[in-house]
């Protein structure tokens, strides 16, 4: 658990306005520079990151106050797991009873809360494997990859059982292979801004929705 980033949300939290729009998940979500793509657009949206780098979903249950609930949104839009399904143990049924219960704890506290359940991001294991950037990353990458259909397939199920909606904002991220762009990842599974800019055009009109409500 990353006790420092807990702790500096709580903080944060503090002085946020509630009912806003809100960003939540691990390091994927904490990179999104969404902020600065607001201000560079011209465009007037309260959206808060509480992306934490490395987290799994059982660590995002033990900090949903810091994450989530302090906040009292309004709209969430959710990407949390890809550390889950990068280690070797972990099964589409620990996938499914974990993130089950974020969204139940979601559902009880924040049962009028429209939340958007993201799928997972392509990854590229071979740009992985040539960075190196820690020394799992590569096996990491290749599990994501294995791994990515059936935890899609775990999030949508979820999404309809909740009556949440499933949403792929992935376009633009693929190169002919089916893999990440090497163009727009850092390490073969983090991104470049670029990468986020594409996912923020995506995911426009989600983001109207929000607006219009």
């Amino acid at each position: 658990m990353n006790t420092y980033m807990v702790e500096k949300y709580r903080h944060l939290n503090r002085g946020a306005r509630k009912g806003q729009i809100l960003f939540v998940g691990s390091s994927l979500m904490e990179h999104f520079p969404i902020n600065e793509i607001l201000v560079n657009r011209g465009l007037d949206l309260a959206i808060y990151n509480r992306g934490i780098s490395g987290y799994t979903i059982p660590e995002l249950l033990e900090s949903m106050n810091e994450q989530i609930f302090d906040l009292d949104p309004s709209v969430i839009f959710i990407n949390i797991g890809t550390n889950d399904i990068s280690r070797p143990e972990e099964t589409k049924e620990d996938l499914y009873r974990d993130y089950k219960e974020v969204l139940q704890q979601i559902k009880e506290k924040l049962p009028l809360t429209k939340v958007y359940m993201m799928a997972y991001y392509p990854v590229n294991p071979a740009l992985a494997k040539e960075i190196q950037a820690w020394p799992e990353a590569a096996e990491a990458a290749r599990l994501r990859k294995e791994r990515l259909p059936g935890a899609n397939d775990v999030v949508k199920k979820l999404a309809a059982e909740f009556c949440y909606e499933y949403i792929d904002v992935n376009e633009g991220l693929y190169d002919d292979a089916g893999e990440l762009k090497r163009e727009l990842s850092t390490d073969g599974i983090h991104m470049w801004p670029e990468a986020y800019e594409l996912i923020f055009d995506n995911m426009k009109d989600y983001l109207s929705k929000t607006v219009e409500k």
